[in-house]
């Protein structure tokens, strides 16, 4: 440990800076508008985070929609939980992951109708939130043509958020983006040690 880390003086000193930083941020930060979140990387917990803001914005009384591409052979927790959650439109539109499908022309099939229902939610200013899971990996894959994502996003309604997870999210994409997460793996119990995907943690 630092020396002094415990110094209750030094300790209220940093505080007070760190304050007065905080504070001038606040005051500059006063624009208001729908926030595009892009969650990226190899680590895990890219859909968890898309699914806890998912949460945040139901506390506040927001209807939500959420896509969820590639994934739909199993029923996963968050599926199980929110589709029968009023202000939740929920739709499953994936025909599994693409190493299980080995069918390209299925899975540009699939990726295509789900974005017929983003499109419909990107144009209604009634939904507050939209979180779109894994769609990365769909614009990964070319299964959907990236200019006309980038410009349905781009013409949404001005309040509304919208959460994109997945890896390998388009350089495009994050351009467009207001915030972005770049998720890094540390250690992982299925790649490191063998550990099948357990209900509540994975699935």
């Amino acid at each position: 440990m630092r020396e002094n880390a415990k110094d209750p003086e030094r300790h209220a000193q940093r505080m007070a800076r760190k304050k007065k930083v905080m504070e001038e941020r606040m005051a500059n930060a006063q624009k208001e508008q729908g926030v595009l979140v892009v969650n990226t990387g190899n680590g895990k917990g890219k859909s968890s985070s898309g699914f806890g803001m998912v949460t945040r914005a139901l506390g506040h009384g927001m209807k939500v929609g959420i896509v969820q591409f590639i994934k739909g052979k199993m029923q996963t927790g968050e599926e199980r939980f929110f589709r029968d959650v009023p202000n939740v439109d929920y739709h499953v539109m994936g025909e599994g992951y693409t190493w299980d499908t080995q069918d390209r022309e299925k899975d540009v099939e699939a990726a295509e109708n789900a974005w017929k229902e983003v499109a419909r939610m990107l144009k209604d200013d009634s939904y507050g939130l939209i979180l779109l899971d894994e769609l990365n990996i769909a614009l990964r894959y070319e299964y959907l043509d990236l200019d006309q994502v980038l410009d349905d996003l781009q013409n949404r309604p001005e309040m509304q958020h919208v959460v994109i997870t997945g890896r390998n999210a388009p350089k495009e994409l994050i351009e467009l983006a207001d915030t972005v997460t770049d998720m890094s793996i540390v250690k992982h119990a299925f790649k490191d040690l063998g550990v099948k995907a357990q209900k509540g943690v994975e699935l």
